[in-house]
């Protein structure tokens, strides 16, 4: 009947229908062309939101078994994901700017927008390509030309669109354009930056990429699943729907999660190894020794612990422990890039960023902890875990010319015969 028209929001139950008393039912009664009890409008809101959470339930399932998916097909695949997600984040956030400032007259924003985006993803890209496959690049003679220059190239194709865009300056219109070159400077601070730290993770190994995402979004549903059933206190009045109980609940979910994963991952060479190109197929490789922080290690207990469980020692990844940090901010700083957004929406009286995703909104909805989660990830990886990498060193050296490379050869065989790791000079003569 017409009733089942409605769309309704509020809770069940007995809050749920002291929303529907307040309703202006005459308003109601119109967008419903008939009259309806409040009974009748209660129930069908109800029926409205439990069909909503299906249509959730089932997207999202679908989403995380396309994960897994693009996972099996390697590196490459996901590289390419996470550039068509850029893409389309971008192109949501800057619809948002043209559709809030009016700006479909502008001359020439349109195309430099996309242009900002082209000339962003192709220094970030090609910094990656030089720090990690730098004996790649000196195999090949226009590669090399590319590398050496590559900054130049960067910053020239990034003058000509700042050149075009102050050429592009129109009296009645100034203002408005310097909003929209703003918006969409900031859009690629957020955006493209951030998800360029991605593709560095997945570099490190592709668990430092599964891992962060896994668990924002194992917190995201159990926050949702804690906040459903137990959430009685309001979280945060930018976001209505989130609670304390959500939150916490969320929290430690998020971290047993996280850890059990870690063991898992931790034990297949496939995902603890750094991504690298093998020299005869000039193809991706995981192939690699693993690391300390992915080989088993003996702890011992705290003494409060081992009178509680009457052990010791235990055996962990010392990677488990790094993923116990690493859940920890994606459960209690993570969301704060949910709020962001919500904020955001708020400011300029949209629901969702976009309307790509039944039930979910757009793709920027979907990832707005994820790129600052990924942020993070990048910034712990370097303070934390990175080391000096032997074949990065060796790549810079390569690229040196030959005079230099006997130099630092020369220089090197004299430190290491003063601290006695080579014989003297005489030793060797003999």
């Amino acid at each position: 009947g017409p009733c089942a028209l409605q769309r309704h929001h509020g809770g069940g139950g007995r809050e749920g229908r002291k929303d529907i008393r307040r309703m202006k039912m005459g308003d109601k009664e119109k967008q419903m062309g008939g009259k309806c009890s409040e009974d009748e409008v209660f129930y069908f809101s109800i029926l409205h939101r439990w069909k909503n959470y299906w249509i959730r339930g089932v997207l999202s399932l679908a989403m995380i078994s396309g994960f897994f998916l693009i996972i099996y097909m390697g590196p490459v695949t996901l590289i390419f994901v996470v550039m068509t997600i850029q893409i389309k984040c971008f192109h949501e956030i800057i619809t948002i700017g043209y559709r809030v400032y009016h700006s479909y007259e502008l001359p020439w924003f349109r195309s430099l927008s996309w242009y900002f985006l082209i000339c962003v993803n192709y220094f970030f890209y090609g910094e990656t390509v030089a720090d990690y496959f730098g004996a790649l690049v000196q195999r090949e003679e226009p590669l090399q030309f590319l590398a050496r220059y590559h900054r130049f190239i960067s910053f020239a194709l990034y003058l000509a669109g700042f050149c075009m865009f102050v050429l592009s300056l129109v009296k009645k219109h100034y203002r408005l354009q310097f909003y929209m070159f703003a918006w969409t400077h900031v859009t690629l601070l957020i955006v493209v930056t951030q998800s360029h730290l991605v593709i560095q993770n997945l570099f490190e190994g592709m668990i430092w990429f599964i891992v962060p995402i896994s668990i924002v979004i194992c917190n995201d549903i159990m926050a949702y699943l804690f906040g459903f059933f137990f959430g009685r206190t309001p979280l945060i009045k930018l976001s209505p729907k989130k609670t304390w109980e959500g939150f916490i609940g969320g929290f430690f979910s998020t971290v047993v999660f996280g850890f059990f994963l870690a063991y898992l991952l931790s034990q297949f060479q496939y995902f603890v190894c750094p991504v690298g190109i093998n020299s005869e197929t000039n193809g991706f490789t995981v192939e690699c020794e693993p690391s300390d922080i992915f080989v088993m290690q003996e702890y011992t207990l705290p003494t409060v612990v081992q009178n509680t469980l009457r052990q010791k020692t235990v055996n962990l990844y010392p990677f488990q422990i790094h993923s116990i940090f690493l859940s920890s901010f994606a459960s209690l700083i993570g969301p704060f890039g949910g709020f962001f957004a919500s904020g955001f929406k708020r400011a300029f009286k949209i629901k969702d960023f976009a309307s790509t995703i039944p039930g979910h909104g757009g793709i920027m909805d979907r990832f707005d902890c994820q790129y600052l989660m990924a942020t993070f990830t990048h910034v712990y990886i370097a303070s934390f875990v990175r080391g000096p990498n032997p074949s990065k060193v060796l790549q810079q050296l390569l690229m040196l010319q030959p005079e230099q490379q006997l130099s630092i050869f020369h220089t090197l065989h004299s430190h290491l015969r003063d601290r006695g790791i080579l014989p003297p000079a005489a030793a060797q003569a003999k």
